[in-house]
């Protein structure tokens, strides 16, 4: 079973950093040397940050800010055939990709003391890159594993095949810490059993769902085939009926995102009263969870009809289900048919890619999601350079006392829940560059033989990594990612922000470009990692990361009714012709641009104040207002394929690119004042209809 993580409070898939310019008044001979340096050197996008000739001049601000930013390149950029879109993110992980190669195949090419990390991260990828050897061994590696599965004989060593580390079944499982005390570790349930990528892919009947429903089914028959089992074609059609029932039980993503609904924590006693069809103990003595006290149980009322569904099915039909999924679960572990198999359905079919990316980078990518911290040490050593952490902090500081500031100057909070809500920014825990503490890998075992069994010992160990945590102490050091990641996040359970080395480059990080440009790229975004705590899910968490309602009645009524005003704005947005963006879906990362965005443009005019009596330089006829939300389009620049955009509306909390431009921006007076935007103009809204929270 694939053990999925529970999204608790809201989570972004693409943020950034910039570089502090305020908040100190002095400086030391080496910051002086540095910020000279600085100035030297060229900015890497146009002279000052913003590549200018990337936008459409003949479009007026107002009407389409995201056009008026980069029109040109939205018309003129092709999509590389092996990627589902281009955004700012994705040249920075390209890159990230060849430097993670290059220390990759050092560690490989040297001969490296059995157990060693180097050893092991060397091995997998030459198992990995060693196409020739999977070829060769075609389904044999399967064999054993789909004998066993066809080998069951009775309900417990079904049970117990439906709740294995390597297989799917009805209920997906994880280890958090306790969102009623956050200093301890929990086990978590949530939904799961199927194989599509949300369950309106089985229900809806418009547009190119029943097309993805029909590539299904052919996908599973050619595993089938692939695998020299019979019956493909039949077996399909039962599998995805099977699969629509449980659709129809699971929760939509918007409900699975409300932590006041996921949050229902049970004793296993409870949960076998809940869905008594399922045999939980004999699961939970599978999973090494027999002695869990307490379980988060996410979606119960999904897990009750998904345990009915289960015991109601019969046990030739659950052999087949299970062999399915894990063959598909493994299957770019294998020969070639069936990596291409996966990747033709997944890839090509869902998300309209053209071509299968070169075998290296898909490496890259496995060794990242699995031995990430052995490769992230070095990645550290070679290109993060401990000045850009010291510019992360600094303005980790400022982006904070300007959104102190706008909570203190709030005009529709009362001073109780204002009181809470500083209390809780002033935990706020920035984690920066690096992780203090890396993965033990000391217990895990990797051959230079086998890549199939390399990787399902990859998910033994990463299993084995969680429940080990159980009974200790929430460990606050460990981070959830490598620090090669381009990316960066808030966890609601710890008040923590993360922002790793991997995403502290041009067009978020520039020591040579203009401050507003610096302001409005990564300060925005900073921003927004920091609204996280306060967005509709964050601000469920009180300053120890407990579910705690520390919220007025009039203050809670107050925020409702904006981010319900804000949530009606994104609803109209419509990417694809009859597909439009969930208001609901996407509250938490709409809220934090927005008020990202706010906070930045706050501390951008604080620097201004310290440094130059408010005043910013013309450049380029450019004023420093003018350049900093330039710089925000241009952070959120960006195209995706229609598949991918129609998987995106259905799973992803984040707005499309596009409306992650132009959303909160008609939302901000100073934009309007900026560009002279006018009731003429397209995107205009009426001071009383602008949504200003934070």
């Amino acid at each position: 079973m694939k053990k999925r993580e529970l999204k608790l409070g809201a989570a972004i898939a693409a943020v950034a950093i910039a570089v502090s310019v305020a908040g100190c008044a002095k400086k030391d001979a080496a910051a002086d040397k540095q910020e000279q340096s600085a100035q030297a050197q060229q900015a890497a996008y146009g002279t000052w940050g913003v590549d200018t000739t990337q936008g459409d001049p003949s479009v007026r601000p107002g009407d389409d800010f995201a056009r008026y930013a980069n029109g040109k390149w939205l018309d003129t950029f092709e999509i590389p055939s092996d990627l589902p879109g281009y955004v700012s993110f994705t040249k920075l992980r390209l890159d990230a990709e060849a430097d993670v190669k290059a220390i990759i195949e050092e560690l490989a090419s040297n001969k490296s003391a059995s157990g060693s990390l180097e050893q092991k991260v060397g091995d997998y990828f030459k198992t990995w890159m060693d196409e020739g050897a999977a070829n060769a061994a075609g389904a044999a590696p399967l064999k054993a594993h789909l004998d066993a599965i066809y080998a069951i004989a009775d309900q417990d060593a079904m049970t117990r095949a439906l709740a294995s580390v390597h297989m799917n079944g009805p209920a997906g499982f994880g280890v958090i810490p306790d969102p009623a005390d956050t200093t301890k570790y929990m086990a978590f349930v949530g939904q799961a059993g199927i194989g599509l990528p949300d369950r309106d892919y089985y229900l809806k009947a418009d547009g190119k769902f029943p097309a993805y429903r029909d590539a299904y089914k052919a996908y599973i028959a050619k595993l089938f085939d692939l695998a020299g089992i019979e019956g493909g074609a039949s077996k399909a059609d039962a599998i995805l009926a099977f699969e629509t029932k449980i659709a129809e039980a699971h929760w939509t993503q918007e409900d699975s995102r409300n932590i006041q609904k996921i949050y229902n924590p049970m004793s296993a006693e409870e949960i076998e009263a809940l869905a008594p069809e399922f045999n939980w103990a004999v699961a939970f003595d599978e999973l090494g969870l027999s002695s869990v006290p307490t379980f988060l149980v996410a979606q119960p009322s999904a897990l009750d009809t998904e345990a009915e569904l289960f015991a109601a099915a019969d046990m030739a039909f659950l052999k087949d289900w299970l062999a399915f999924h894990f063959i598909s679960n493994h299957a770019e572990y294998l020969s070639s048919d069936f990596d291409n198999a996966k990747w033709e359905f997944y890839t090509k079919t869902l998300r309209g890619v053209e071509e299968k990316r070169e075998r290296w980078k898909r490496g890259v990518n496995q060794i990242d999601a699995s031995l990430g911290d052995a490769v992230g040490q070095i990645y550290v050593q070679k290109h993060f350079p401990p000045a850009s952490k010291a510019a992360m902090d600094g303005l980790v500081k400022n982006l904070t006392a300007a959104f102190e500031e706008r909570l203190r100057q709030n005009d529709w909070m009362d001073e109780e829940t204002r009181e809470q809500a500083l209390l809780k920014l002033s935990t706020f825990e920035p984690r920066i560059g690096y992780p203090t503490k890396y993965t033990d890998y000391s217990s895990l075992e990797i051959s230079n033989a086998s890549l199939f069994d390399n990787a399902l010992a990859l998910a033994d160990f990463a299993w084995r990594d969680q429940i080990a945590n159980l009974g200790k102490p929430v460990d606050r050091e460990r981070w959830g990612y490598p620090p090669q990641t381009v990316n960066a996040s808030y966890n609601p359970l710890l008040n923590q922000i993360t922002f790793p080395a991997g995403i502290l480059q041009p067009p978020f990080f520039d020591p040579a470009a203009d401050a507003a440009v610096n302001y409005g790229a990564i300060g925005a975004v900073i921003g927004h990692e920091i609204g996280h705590g306060f967005d509709d899910q964050g601000r469920e968490f009180d300053e120890k990361g407990r579910i705690r309602n520390w919220w007025s009645e009039a203050s809670n009524e107050a925020f409702t009714a904006k981010t319900t005003k804000l949530g009606a704005q994104y609803d109209a947005y419509e990417p694809l012709p009859g597909a439009h963006v969930s208001g609901e879906l996407t509250m938490g990362e709409n809220i934090g641009d927005l008020g990202g965005l706010q906070m930045a443009y706050a501390a951008y005019h604080r620097y201004l104040d310290q440094t130059s009596g408010g005043e910013a330089p013309v450049i380029d006829g450019l004023t420093g207002d003018q350049r900093f939300f330039l710089a925000w389009a241009q952070v959120w620049q960006g195209k995706y394929r229609d598949d991918e955009v129609l998987q995106r509306l259905e799973t992803d909390p984040h707005s499309p690119p596009y409306f992650r431009i132009n959303g909160p921006v008609r939302n901000l007076d100073a934009w309007y004042e900026a560009f002279g935007v006018t009731a003429e103009d397209d995107l205009y809204l009426p001071p009383e209809d602008r949504v200003r929270i934070w």
